[in-house]
C-alpha cells in the first residue's frame, strides 16, 4: 500500500501498512468520504506527525487521544492547532506549565506546535482521524493498533526516548514501552478537568531536557512561535 509518509517511517512501518487491519482503515475512510462526511485532519495532514518528525530524529513522544473535531483545528499533531486558531483549554494549560516550569512566556495567540515536531517531538494521537463534530468517532477503526505498533517500534528500535504520558488514556500505553531503554514521565491530563490534579507542577518540560542532556542530545526549545 503506497502511503505518503516520511521514508524512514515508511521503512519501519511497511509490515503494518500491508496488514489487513490497515486496509480496513483505508476502506472505512473512503466509505465515510463517499457518504459526504467531513474528516479531520485533511487527507494530506493525516500523517503530519510522522512527516514533521522523521523516525531517525524522534527523541520525545507526547501521546494524545484523537484529533480536534472542530473546523480548521486539527493539523495531524496532538494538542496542536493550525496557525490562526485559538489554542484550546488543554493547550493553554500546557503553556501555563511551561511558563511555571521554565519561565517561558507563550503569548497564547498561536497553538501551532510544529516547531516542537521539527526538533524531534513526535506529537502522536492514538487515532489519526476523526469525524467532524464527533469526538473519538474513529477510535475503533484500527488506528489504535497502528499507533500502538508505532510506540512499540520506537521503544524497541531506539533508546533514551522520553515518553510523556498525560492522563489515564496515555498512561495505558506504558505497558508497551520498554522502560529499560527509554524514559517514561506520567502526569494528569492538562484538561481543565484534571490539570490541577497533577499536571500543574509536573515540570515535564525541564525534566525532559535534563533526560535528553543525560543521553547526549540537544534540549527542546519549548517556545511556540
Amino acid at each position: 500500500m503506497d502511503v505518503q509518509i516520511e521514508q524512514g517511517w515508511k521503512q519501519v512501518l511497511k509490515e503494518e501498512f500491508n496488514k489487513p487491519y490497515f486496509g480496513e482503515i483505508v476502506r472505512m475512510l473512503k466509505t465515510e468520504k463517499e457518504a459526504g462526511r467531513t474528516i479531520y485532519p485533511p487527507g494530506p495532514q493525516i500523517f503530519n506527525a510522522f512527516n514533521s518528525t522523521p523516525f531517525d530524529r524522534v527523541k520525545v513522544v507526547i501521546i494524545g487521544q484523537d484529533p480536534y473535531h472542530g473546523p480548521g483545528q486539527a493539523q495531524g499533531l496532538c494538542f496542536s492547532v493550525a496557525p490562526g486558531i485559538k489554542p484550546p483549554p488543554s493547550l493553554v494549560n500546557i503553556f501555563k506549565e511551561i511558563r511555571s516550569d521554565l519561565g517561558i512566556q507563550i503569548s497564547g495567540n498561536s497553538g501551532d506546535l510544529s516547531g516542537w515536531a521539527r526538533q524531534g517531538v513526535l506529537l502522536l494521537n492514538a487515532a489519526l482521524t476523526v469525524r467532524a463534530g464527533d469526538p473519538n468517532s474513529h477510535s475503533t477503526i484500527g488506528w489504535t493498533q497502528f499507533t500502538d505498533a508505532v510506540i512499540k517500534l520506537l521503544s524497541e528500535k531506539k533508546s533514551n526516548i522520553v515518553f510523556l504520558l498525560w492522563g489515564k488514556f496515555a498512561q495505558e500505553k506504558q505497558a508497551i514501552i520498554n522502560a529499560k531503554k527509554n524514559y517514561v514521565l506520567t502526569a494528569a491530563h492538562p484538561s481543565p478537568f484534571s490539570a490541577d490534579k497533577g499536571f500543574f507542577g509536573c515540570r515535564h518540560f525541564s525534566k525532559t531536557n535534563e533526560l535528553l542532556a543525560k543521553g547526549g542530545m540537544d534540549p527542546i526549545d519549548w517556545k511556540v512561535d
